[in-house]
């Protein structure tokens, strides 16, 4: 297999060429494309230090080792020594000698910059050296059609013109930014704008005659996102070297927009909005205090920055102590306020390589919009990665649930991370969702947070909605003697309610559980919902989200200790689970003793299940009994079970009871600090799944995903 390389060209500075090179590389994952990344030439800016920043930042929540660029320095000195030939020779020497031949290579350019003139030159050098296909990297600014058409030829003559086989296109980024005197994109916290319709411009930069006229295509436009340079509290504060007041949630709080409270406090309120950086003289103390309240009713402020190297007095702060245990961060400065507003104005929006989660977004973000019939063309003889990564996995969760188009009930309505969570789901269209709560709470805690509802958000009373399944229910447990007004009762339970609507075909899903335990979660639908046909249980399985591939574990939440036959089904469930989800199943079940060196009724149980099974489903790979490491260690494998399908591959893992399966798998989470999915519910007639309670907002986005697409299975 031969593999691909494409160097990405940025036309000028401030292009965000890092993230178009991580979307790009997020994109092949996604798509399960072997993929590497190299940065030939470090390009730090004059204040960085440490590893060089795009490799940092592309190594991020991916299974990828770039090879490691060369300093910046000794690529001058090199060229300064007219060394430039040996200088390309250690190049191809450090890609060759990391990058395989069966993958597809992003290499990324240098930035023309006045330090580094010369950056044009070298990288034409490096493509032709490496044999590189080239595609320009530019944003729109407020440039014209003509323009844009004119930069384009422009650079592409550098690399043998617009018709050269290896010129394949642009992409372009930042669309739609707030720009500034000179058109150049600005991210800055200061200012404020409204963003033009963006789908105008998306057709105009598709409309350039070049794309029409020659074979140079537009690979990618991704839209300027202003939640994307969000940053978080800390790193303004170590920007500004601020005194920390009080920390609050400084590590994660993001900052969306500045005010400077120079009235007074009442025309000021309507500033006091989720996400605020509130810049105010220290003696402003009326301002500090209605902050505080306002905080206290549950906005998330952004942040307060005291100016002037003023402190507010002891019994001021003493009236402040329980917003500031909301987690609201309070910053101070020596600086005026205005020198603090030019130094924020300067402030560097780049995204830092420690903030794991806003990479994240990054990612995600820009690998939506890179031409899809483009990375299908990437991929083509190049090698399929056998284990299904991480950031493939989520992305076929919520392309699956995009297709699955379906309904999700979501009974605890005003709990803020499952609102938020609805938000997200409504806005990426992964599902429709319901919320079962009072419409005005619930409008008042998204609009504190800064969350819009969108058309996919349905607000339900439960009051007005219990009425129309008080004689359903009652149908569904006439053999239990349930008469009406016990059933009003019971719906009054939004739990109950929610699993009424999934039994009457109102929904497709059910997700509970942020606030909920998991009996009161799971005991309604096994009531009212039941098993589906063929089912002898409930069972479940987490998918966990190791660095290089998801591996399923069952059961370990709901089956204290099955039988053999129940182990065998759990077994099979499990597997089937993992191939609808993408994973080539390979079932290992798990015991203290692999083959026959053991004995003993927990041994045995296994083996019979694993007979069991193979006898019901031939057409999977299942063994056991294995121990863990035999199952998932290869070099472990080939002593003990040498003759193993399973061993040393295993995909899914089995365990015996829930004492064993419960405590491997927090174990394995908490060790190895991993982000897993689940308990995902198998074998209930309709799907229904619980979150565990300290669920983050992004745990219960791809939970409403699993069930949205176990919907669809059901269904099928």
């Amino acid at each position: 297999m031969m593999g691909r390389r494409i160097m990405l060209i940025p036309i000028s500075t401030g292009v965000g060429l890092t993230s178009v090179s991580v979307g790009i590389v997020r994109a092949l994952e996604q798509k399960a494309v072997k993929v590497n990344f190299f940065k030939p030439i470090a390009q730090p800016r004059k204040d960085e230090i440490g590893p060089e920043k795009s490799t940092l930042i592309v190594q991020q929540g991916s299974t990828i080792a770039p090879p490691t660029p060369f300093e910046l320095s000794y690529a001058e000195q090199m060229i300064g020594d007219g060394k430039g030939d040996d200088l390309l020779e250690e190049i191809v020497e450090r890609f060759e000698g990391t990058v395989q031949d069966d993958e597809v290579a992003i290499i990324e350019g240098m930035v023309p910059t006045r330090r580094q003139p010369y950056a044009g030159r070298v990288n034409r050098e490096i493509a032709q050296t490496l044999g590189a296909d080239i595609v320009f990297v530019l944003t729109p600014g407020n440039d014209s059609i003509d323009e844009l058409e004119d930069r384009l030829e422009i650079a592409a003559g550098n690399y043998g013109g617009v018709n050269h086989p290896r010129v394949l296109g642009c992409i372009f980024n930042k669309v739609n930014a707030p720009l500034d005197e000179d058109g150049r994109a600005r991210a800055d916290l200061v200012d404020q704008y409204k963003p033009e319709e963006l789908e105008n411009e998306m057709n105009r930069l598709a409309s350039l005659p070049i794309f029409r006229k020659h074979p140079f295509q537009l690979l990618g436009a991704i839209p300027w996102d202003f939640d994307l340079v969000a940053p978080r509290v800390i790193d303004l504060s170590n920007y500004l070297k601020a005194e920390i007041i009080n920390a609050g949630d400084m590590e994660h709080r993001r900052l969306r927009r500045v005010t400077f409270c120079a009235r007074t406090v009442s025309n000021i309120l309507n500033h006091f909005t989720p996400g605020a950086l509130l810049v105010t003289p220290g003696d402003r103390s009326d301002i500090l205090v209605a902050a505080c309240l306002s905080a206290m009713n549950g906005t998330k402020i952004g942040a307060i920055l005291l100016t002037g190297g003023f402190k507010p007095e002891e019994k001021i702060m003493t009236l402040c102590e329980q917003a500031m245990d909301t987690g609201l961060p309070i910053l101070a400065t020596e600086a005026d306020t205005w020198r603090t507003s030019l130094l924020l104005h300067n402030f560097n929006m780049e995204v830092p390589s420690d903030d794991e989660q806003r990479i994240e977004r990054v990612k995600q973000h820009n690998a939506r919009h890179i031409d899809g019939e483009w990375l299908e063309s990437l991929a083509k003889g190049v090698a399929k990665t056998r284990k299904l990564s991480p950031p493939a996995f989520r992305y076929l969760l919520t392309d699956l649930a995009r297709r699955a188009s379906k309904t999700i009930v979501l009974p605890e309505g005003n709990e803020p991370r499952t609102i938020k969570a609805a938000a997200i789901c409504g806005a990426r269209n992964i599902a429709k969702t319901v919320l079962l709560g009072d419409r005005e709470e619930i409008e008042r805690i998204a609009q504190q947070q800064g969350v819009e509802l969108n058309e996919n958000v349905t607000i339900l009373s439960p009051e007005e909605e219990l009425q129309k399944y008080i004689a359903p229910m009652v149908e569904l447990r006439k053999n239990k003697g349930l008469t009406e007004v016990v059933a009003a009762e019971q719906l009054q339970d939004n739990v109950v309610l929610g699993t009424m609507m999934l039994a009457e075909g109102q929904v497709d899903g059910l997700v509970s559980g942020a606030v909920n335990t998991t009996a009161n979660t799971i005991r309604p639908p096994l009531q009212l919902i039941k098993t589906a046909p063929g089912a002898s249980l409930v069972s479940s399985v987490f998918f966990m989200l190791l660095p290089d591939q998801v591996l399923v574990y069952g059961d370990c939440a709901i089956n204290p200790d099955p039988t053999a036959e129940q182990l065998a089904d759990i077994a099979i469930q499990s597997a089937d689970s993992a191939a609808a989800f993408g994973i080539e199943p390979r079932v290992a079940m798990i015991s203290y003793s692999t083959g026959t060196s053991g004995q003993g009724a927990d041994v045995e149980k296994v083996r019979q299940a694993t007979e069991i099974a193979q006898k019901k489903r031939p057409d999977l790979d299942i063994d056991g009994p294995l121990q863990y490491d035999a199952a998932i260690m290869e070099n472990v494998a080939r002593k003990k079970a040498p003759n193993s399908k399973v061993a040393g591959k295993a995909t899914v893992f089995v365990f015996p009871d829930l004492n064993t399966g419960n405590t491997t798998y927090k174990a394995v989470q908490r060790s190895a600090e991993l982000v897993s999915i689940g308990p995902m519910l198998q074998g209930m007639r309709k799907p229904v799944n619980d979150l565990s309670r300290g669920a983050l907002v992004d745990d219960i986005v791809y939970t409403i995903a699993l069930t949205a697409i176990q919907a669809t299975q059901i269904e099928e």
